[in-house]
């Protein structure tokens, strides 16, 4: 998988509530290494600003709305976030950024790398620079 996707969860439906789940090598084509989640972010602002070299991610709204804007360089794509049954699969090599975050949205992020400083691109103009010598 190279492009980003939706990767829908299963739910389990009840009327006490409803339950969704996420395996990794079913669900997410990667092994986690690393989880984290964003919250409380006040409005107007964003998250992300940046690519990574090798890290891939499955990003889930919990709770809330957000939008994740990506970009490879040249094909550029928006996905909403709602639905918690609902994960985005974001490759590494795509810059990426988390914005339009609802009242009291709540983001987890599953990610193939532990946290490694060396492997974000915090910089456009790098990036793409990075992208013509892959």
């Amino acid at each position: 998988m190279n492009k980003p996707e939706i990767i829908q969860l299963p739910r389990v439906l009840d009327n006490r509530g409803n339950l969704s789940f996420v395996e990794q090598g079913r669900h997410v084509p990667f092994s986690i290494r690393r989880s984290y989640w964003i919250y409380d972010v006040p409005g107007g602002e964003g998250r992300g600003g940046h690519a990574f070299r090798r890290a891939q991610e499955l990003i889930i709204a919990l709770s809330g709305s957000f939008d994740v804007c990506l970009t490879d360089g040249v094909d550029s794509m928006t996905f909403s976030l709602n639905r918690s049954y609902y994960g985005l699969y974001v490759p590494a090599g795509w810059w990426r950024t988390i914005e339009n975050f609802s009242t009291n949205s709540f983001a987890l992020i599953l990610a193939s790398t532990d946290y490694d400083a060396e492997d974000y691109i915090r910089n456009f103009e790098h990036f793409k620079e990075w992208k013509k010598t892959l």
